[in-house]
């Protein structure tokens, strides 16, 4: 893969998931307060905001207009996995903000320490940090690629 070009108008991040929320302000403060991530750019008062997530992470958010949507309630079309230093301290600091935690903390076979959240407009996040190193084949994985 190649090394793109720095451009400060954009998160250097691979991947930029952007979500589309009903209120990009609402949204904003919600991901901040509750999630701790921190806004990087302001794009207009309320069409988007590039915020980021972790040292390296990035998540546009993006609001309704033309085809773009929120998420429909009862309808899962993504969850975006986040990994952390300490899933404890993510996990107090959402519920008691009263975040709508949909799985509680528990570890998974593969060596992760994870819970399920949903956000002020519906998107699922599951926050994880890695608490062994397993072997794939362990829990049925084959690795493709070394």
């Amino acid at each position: 893969m190649e090394i793109v070009k720095p451009n400060r108008s954009i998160p250097s991040a691979t991947v930029i998931p952007v979500l589309v929320y009903p209120d990009v302000r609402a949204a904003v403060e919600w991901l901040t307060t509750v999630f701790g991530f921190a806004e990087r750019i302001r794009i207009g008062e309320d069409h988007r905001s590039q915020m980021r997530v972790g040292e390296d992470g990035a998540v546009i958010i993006a609001d309704v207009r033309g085809q773009r949507t929120p998420p429909q309630p009862g309808v899962e079309t993504h969850v975006l996995k986040v990994r952390v230093e300490d899933v404890r301290a993510q996990y107090e600091r959402a519920k008691s903000h009263g975040a709508a935690i949909l799985a509680d903390l528990a570890e998974q076979p593969f060596g992760e320490l994870q819970f399920t959240v949903e956000d002020l407009a519906g998107h699922r996040w599951e926050f994880c940090e890695s608490v062994r190193d397993v072997d794939p084949a362990e829990w049925g994985g084959t690795v493709v690629e070394g």
